[in-house]
């Protein structure tokens, strides 16, 4: 039941629940839909190797894993490179953020992201690295946002935003962090460890980034850290992947 609610929050898929989810009992399992997703992601990939360069294998997967998702990260992060971008004082940015539109920050923001993931995944040495590697970076990416509502005051109390970070106790992003990275750890060995710093950088960046630019963390920033870190995971598993094997091949 969990599972499947995490999965109903973090993507399109149609999944129907007898009753609403809470959302203090699913953030732990979002690591976990991370995996899901990822291996997705990593399957697609996979699939295409053999039939398609590299390069449009991994552009094809991150196009579905767009689709999957309904781009829920990418709207937060293009919400956030506008406000924090565009906005010169904490009501204004706030403002922004109110704002379903993308400005020239936010469209840059999106499109430097999907691009930085179809290249990385696209680079990889073959199959395992770029499955391992989908699943890894969606999965840490997921671990991130759940310790950072864990950790940070919330700069605005009402939204979704807000609704996860009061329901993502100190406990619960401990145990949801943890499950993020021994699941990670299952698939790509010792490479966790250099992955797992990525993500809690990106996690820490972002939200230091929001308490100074408008007081604490909201839904977008949640978006928004998770992109950073899926990001910046790719980038380091395309580097252990050229000079280093998984475990498990």
């Amino acid at each position: 039941m969990s599972l499947l609610a995490a999965l109903q929050f973090l993507t399109r898929v149609p999944i129907r629940l007898r009753r609403a989810p809470d959302l203090g009992r699913i953030v732990a399992w979002f690591p976990l839909a991370g995996v899901i997703i990822g291996a997705a992601v990593g399957g697609v990939a996979v699939g295409l190797w053999h039939l398609t360069p590299p390069l449009v294998a991994g552009a094809v997967a991150v196009a579905v894993g767009l689709l999957i998702t309904g781009a829920f990260h990418e709207d937060g992060l293009g919400d956030i490179a506008d406000a924090f971008g565009g906005g010169w004082t904490v009501e204004r940015r706030l403002e922004i953020l109110k704002d379903s539109r993308h400005g020239t920050y936010g469209v840059t923001a999106i499109a430097t992201s999907v691009v930085v993931r179809m290249l990385t995944l696209g680079s990889m040495p073959g199959p395992a690295p770029m499955f391992a590697a989908a699943v890894a970076a969606h999965t840490m990416g997921r671990a991130a946002t759940v310790g950072l509502a864990g950790t940070m005051r919330l700069a605005t109390h009402s939204g979704l935003g807000a609704d996860y970070g009061r329901s993502t106790t100190p406990a619960r992003a401990l145990i949801g962090g943890a499950a993020g990275i021994a699941l990670t750890a299952v698939v790509v060995g010792w490479w966790v460890v250099p992955l797992a710093g990525a993500a809690i950088a990106a996690a820490a960046g972002t939200g230091l980034l929001a308490r100074r630019k408008i007081g604490g963390i909201s839904g977008d920033v949640l978006g928004a850290a998770e992109q950073v870190a899926e990001c910046l995971c790719f980038v380091v598993a395309s580097g252990l992947a050229m000079h280093h094997t998984l475990w498990w091949t």
